[in-house]
C-alpha cells in the first residue's frame, strides 16, 4: 500500500528521504514488502499478550503521563489515566457524540471515554482475543448499550464517511505500514468539525541539526520493530506533513516525550515480578521476548532516538 502526494505542496522527500521515493514527480510513502502479514502478526502478538498485560497492569495499554518533565510519583493506573485526560485537556475536548477507538486493545480508552462523556463508543483492534475480552469488559462496567468493539483494519474501516466525532488513536499509529493512509481513513470518518488525536511512537526528528539517523540508531529501531511488530516509526514533523496533507486543519502537534518516559522502566520492574514471570512462561516465547526487550524502549528514550509524538487536528 502507498499514500501519494503531489510534491508541489510540500518538500517530503528532501526532508525525510528515508521514508520517500519519487516515481514521476509523484510521492510515494514506502512501506514494507511484508505488509500483508504484519496484520497477522500483530493480531498474534496481542492475542497472546494481552491476557498477562491486563492481570500486570490491568486494562489501560499505553503508557503513563508523568508530568511535563516526567517527575511525578504517581502509581501506574493514575498515570495512565492521567495520559488520557491530558490529552483531552491538550485538545480541548469537552464534548463526544460518537467515538472511535482505533487500535482499541481490550477497551480501556474506549470505555473510559464511553463513561467520561456519556457517549457512543467504537473499537477497533486487528486481535480477536482483545475484541473479546474488551466486549466482555463492556458487560462488567455496564456499558454494552453505547459501546461495540470489532476486529477490523484500520486502514479500511468499515464505517461511513463523516460518522464520528472523536477519533481516537493512543499508541495504533506505530503498528501502521501504511502512515498516509491510516491519517486518511481517520480523515474520512471524522465528522465536520469533529477532532482526531494521535499519540503515537516516533523517531527523532530527522530534519534538524542531529541530521540523518545514524547507523547505530537505525539498528536500535529495526530490534523495536522485530520486537513489537512495527513495519517502521516516523518522525513527528512527518507525521505533521501527512496531516496536512490530508485535510486537517487546525493541526497541532506536541512531543511529550519527558512526560512518559518513565513508564518504561516501572513495566520493567514489574515485569518480572514472581506473577509476571509466572504469566510470561504461559503466554509463549514472543511475549517473553517482549519483555526481555523492554529495555530498547527504555535506552530509547534515554538516548532521544524514541520519542511520544501527538497530533491533532479537526476535519
Amino acid at each position: 500500500m502507498s499514500g501519494v502526494y503531489n510534491n508541489n505542496d510540500s518538500n517530503l522527500m528532501s526532508q525525510f528521504p528515508s521514508h520517500y521515493t519519487d516515481v514521476n514527480g509523484i510521492g510515494f510513502y514506502i512501506t514494507m514488502t511484508h505488509s500483508s502479514n504484519l496484520s497477522e502478526k500483530i493480531a498474534q502478538f496481542y492475542d497472546t499478550s494481552s491476557d498477562l498485560w491486563e492481570q500486570i497492569w490491568g486494562e489501560h495499554m499505553h503508557h503513563g503521563y508523568y508530568g511535563r518533565g516526567g517527575n511525578y510519583k504517581l502509581n501506574r493506573r493514575q498515570a495512565q489515566i492521567d495520559l488520557i485526560e491530558e490529552l483531552l485537556i491538550w485538545a480541548n475536548i469537552k464534548n463526544v457524540s460518537n467515538l472511535v477507538d482505533v487500535g482499541c486493545g481490550i477497551g480501556g480508552s474506549t470505555l473510559y471515554l464511553a463513561e467520561k462523556f456519556n457517549a457512543n463508543a467504537t473499537g477497533i483492534t486487528l486481535s480477536p482475543v482483545q475484541a473479546n475480552r474488551a466486549t466482555q469488559r463492556a458487560t462488567e462496567v455496564k456499558l454494552e448499550g453505547n459501546t461495540q468493539f470489532q476486529v477490523a483494519d484500520a486502514l479500511n474501516m468499515p464505517f461511513p464517511d463523516h460518522n464520528f466525532d472523536l477519533v481516537w488513536s493512543l499508541e495504533s499509529g506505530e503498528h501502521m505500514p501504511d502512515k498516509a493512509k491510516f491519517f486518511q481513513e481517520c480523515y474520512r470518518v471524522l465528522k465536520p468539525g469533529g477532532t482526531f488525536i494521535c499519540a503515537t511512537w516516533c523517531h527523532r526528528p530527522t530534519n534538524s541539526f542531529a541530521g540523518a539517523l545514524t547507523q547505530e540508531e537505525k539498528q536500535h529501531l529495526e530490534e523495536i520493530y522485530r520486537v513489537y511488530c512495527l513495519p517502521y516509526v516516523i518522525s513527528l514533523p512527518e507525521y505533521q506533513v501527512i496531516a496536512q496533507q490530508c485535510g486537517f486543519k487546525n493541526i497541532k502537534v506536541d512531543d511529550w516525550s519527558m512526560a512518559v518516559a518513565p513508564f518504561w522502566d516501572l513495566v520493567i520492574d514489574s515485569a518480572f515480578s514472581l506473577e509476571a514471570i509466572t504469566g510470561l512462561f504461559k503466554s509463549g516465547w514472543q511475549t517473553i521476548e517482549g519483555a526481555l526487550s523492554l529495555g530498547l524502549m527504555s535506552r530509547g528514550y534515554e538516548r532521544g532516538l524514541i520519542r511520544f509524538g501527538l497530533v491533532c487536528g479537526q476535519k
